[in-house]
C-alpha cells in the first residue's frame, strides 16, 4: 500500500491541507463601502441609525413582512418574539428536541416552561406527527426550528397552531433565504426570527432580526428591545419611564452595515452552498453507510450546516452507530477533512434541564406548575430520533463560498479513502483526536 492509500491516522498521508479550505464571511467591497459610510457619518449606535433602519427596511422586504427590528442576537430575538405575543409564567412553550439552547431557554426568561419533540427522521426538524400530542391547555406558542437551514413543515405546523389558538414563532436563524413552498422562511408564523452572528449565511459579526406583519407585536417588541421605556408621541425621544420590563437588545451601525453588505450577495453566497452541497450529495449517496442531508422537493436548503450521518449495518461494520460515527469522524478529519458534531446530545438532555435548576439556583419557572401538581420530564429516552441523529452524525464543514468544486472533490476523495478501509478507522476509534473546524473559517477569534 502506498503511503497516499494509507490512511493518514495510521500514518498515511492526508488528503487535504488546512489551506485547501477558504474561510467565511467574504469581505469585499461592498462590505468596506458601507462600513466606511458609518466611520465617515460618526453615528456609531441608535436604535433608529442610518444603517439600523436601512437593515430593518430591507430584511423585511426581502423576507415579505411588513416589519423588521434588528436585534443584538438571534437569541434576543426569540425572547422578544415570546414577550410580544404575551407568554408569561406558567405558559408552555414547544419546541424541537434537535436545536440550539436558545430555542429553548428562551420561554425560561419569561418564566414560561419549554416543551419538547422528537424531530423527522429526514429533515431533522419538528416531527408535526409528534406535535399534537405535546399540546396543553398551557400551550401558548410553539417554535419550529428551520434546522441548518432547512424549512420546518409550516402548513402542517400552522394548522395544528390554528386549530389550538396557539403563536407561531420561527426560529429561522439558521435559514436565511431558505424556502417553503416558494416562501422565504421567517415570514410565514406570526413571528419569525433569524440570527446574524458570523458563522451564519447572512453575517453580520453578531446581531439578529426580528419579523412580523403584526403591528402589535412591533410596537411590544420595541419597548422589551429598549429597556420598556416609553416613546413620546410628539417629540419622539425617549421618556425614561419604563412602563413594562424591558432589555438592552439594540443592535448597533457597524454590524448592521456588516449585514446589510452582506444581503447584498446573500442569494448568490447561497447558491454557491446549495450548488457545492448538492454535489456531495450526489457523490456521498454513491458510498455505503454514508447518508446525506435531505431536502423536500417542496423547500429550498440553503445549508449553513451540511449534515451527513453513517450508518454501520450499510457499512457491512460490526459496531454501534456512535462508535463507528466517531471512528469515521476521526479518521476523515485525519485526511484533513473538517469534520466534527455541533449539538452533541438532544437538548432535553442538557444539564438545565435535567436538573432543572432555574432562576438563582431555584426550581423556577418549573415550579410554577409543579406547584399545582404537574410535572416535568426531559428524560432523553422520549426523544430516540434526536438521540439516534446525534449518536449518529456529522457536519462536514466548507460548503460556503467561497469554496467550490476543487475542495468538494477532495472531501469526496477522502470519503471514499477511508471507507475503503474501514477496519483501520475503528482500530483508531479511541485515539485522542478531537475533530472539528477552528475559528478562522468562520471570522472568528
Amino acid at each position: 500500500m502506498s503511503n497516499a492509500d494509507k490512511l493518514a491516522i495510521a500514518g498515511g498521508t492526508p488528503v487535504l491541507k488546512r489551506s485547501d479550505y477558504q474561510n467565511w464571511p467574504i469581505i469585499g467591497p461592498d462590505d468596506r463601502r458601507l462600513i466606511n459610510e458609518v466611520l465617515d457619518s460618526g453615528i456609531v449606535a441608535g436604535g433608529t441609525a442610518p444603517q439600523v433602519a436601512a437593515l430593518e427596511r430591507e430584511w423585511a422586504e426581502y423576507i415579505g413582512t411588513k416589519y423588521c427590528l434588528t436585534t443584538n442576537s438571534g437569541t434576543a430575538a426569540l425572547h422578544m418574539s415570546l414577550a410580544a405575543v404575551g407568554v408569561g409564567p406558567g405558559d408552555e412553550v414547544i419546541t424541537s428536541a434537535f436545536t440550539f439552547l436558545a430555542s429553548a431557554s428562551c420561554a425560561l426568561h419569561q418564566n414560561a416552561i419549554p416543551v419538547f419533540v422528537d424531530i423527522d427522521p429526514r429533515t431533522y426538524c419538528m416531527d408535526p406527527d409528534k406535535l399534537e400530542a405535546a399540546i396543553t391547555e398551557r400551550t401558548k406558542a410553539i417554535i419550529p426550528v428551520h434546522i441548518q437551514g432547512l424549512s420546518a413543515d409550516m402548513d402542517r405546523i400552522m394548522a395544528i397552531a390554528r386549530k389550538h389558538h396557539l403563536y407561531v414563532i420561527e426560529d429561522a436563524c439558521q435559514a436565511h433565504g431558505a424556502t417553503y413552498k416558494g416562501r422565504k422562511v421567517g415570514g410565514i408564523g406570526d413571528i419569525g426570527t433569524f440570527s446574524l452572528n458570523n458563522y451564519k449565511n447572512l453575517p453580520g459579526g453578531e446581531g439578529g432580526l426580528f419579523n412580523t406583519n403584526s403591528l402589535e407585536y412591533l410596537e411590544k417588541a420595541m419597548l422589551i428591545r429598549c429597556f420598556g421605556d416609553e416613546i413620546d408621541e410628539v417629540s419622539h425621544r425617549r421618556i425614561y419611564n419604563a412602563s413594562i420590563l424591558g432589555y438592552m437588545y439594540r443592535n448597533q451601525e457597524l454590524p448592521a452595515a456588516f449585514a446589510r453588505a452582506q444581503l447584498l450577495h446573500l442569494d448568490e453566497y447561497n447558491a454557491i452552498r446549495i450548488a457545492n452541497a448538492n454535489y456531495l450529495t450526489q457523490e456521498l449517496a454513491k458510498i455505503p453507510g454514508v447518508i446525506p442531508p435531505y431536502c423536500p422537493p417542496e423547500c429550498q436548503h440553503v445549508y449553513f450546516m451540511y449534515n451527513v450521518r453513517f450508518d454501520p449495518t450499510a457499512a457491512g461494520v460490526d459496531a454501534s452507530p456512535r462508535r463507528f460515527r466517531i471512528a469515521v469522524e476521526k479518521a476523515l478529519y485525519r485526511e484533513g477533512v473538517l469534520v466534527g458534531q455541533w449539538q452533541t446530545m438532544p437538548v432535553p438532555a442538557q444539564d438545565i434541564f435535567q436538573s432543572k435548576l432555574g432562576y438563582g439556583g431555584s426550581s423556577f419557572p418549573w415550579a410554577v406548575n409543579e406547584a399545582k401538581g404537574i410535572k416535568y420530564n426531559y428524560d432523553p429516552n422520549q426523544f430516540p430520533v434526536a438521540q439516534a441523529l446525534c449518536d449518529s452524525y456529522t457536519i462536514v464543514h466548507g460548503v460556503h463560498a467561497p469554496n467550490g468544486r476543487e475542495l468538494m472533490d477532495k472531501i469526496v476523495a477522502a470519503f471514499h479513502k477511508v471507507f475503503a478501509d474501514l477496519p483501520t478507522a475503528l482500530a483508531h476509534a479511541d485515539d485522542a483526536i478531537y475533530p472539528g473546524a477552528d475559528g478562522r473559517l468562520y471570522g472568528a477569534g
